[in-house]
């Protein structure tokens, strides 16, 4: 059961992340702070067997590294 919950999340997570990177008026660098906050919640959410803490630690972590990306 607990695999099923991690795989939903982590389903979610990446269409958040398609979602939020198809909106036209985002800047670049808004569209990679959102696309790594969605990866690193996919990634933050398997490392941690499903966890809050971790999604959202992955999230944060993932927007940061989204955000220094230079296109």
């Amino acid at each position: 059961m607990n695999k099923i919950r991690s795989m939903a999340a982590v389903a979610s997570a990446l269409m958040l992340s398609l979602a939020m990177g198809g909106c036209s008026n985002m800047t670049p660098r808004e569209k990679n702070t959102a696309i790594g906050a969605g990866v690193g919640a996919a990634a933050g959410s398997v490392l941690s067997g499903g966890g809050a803490a971790g999604t959202i630690g992955g999230a944060a972590v993932g927007g940061v590294v989204g955000n220094q990306i230079k296109h």
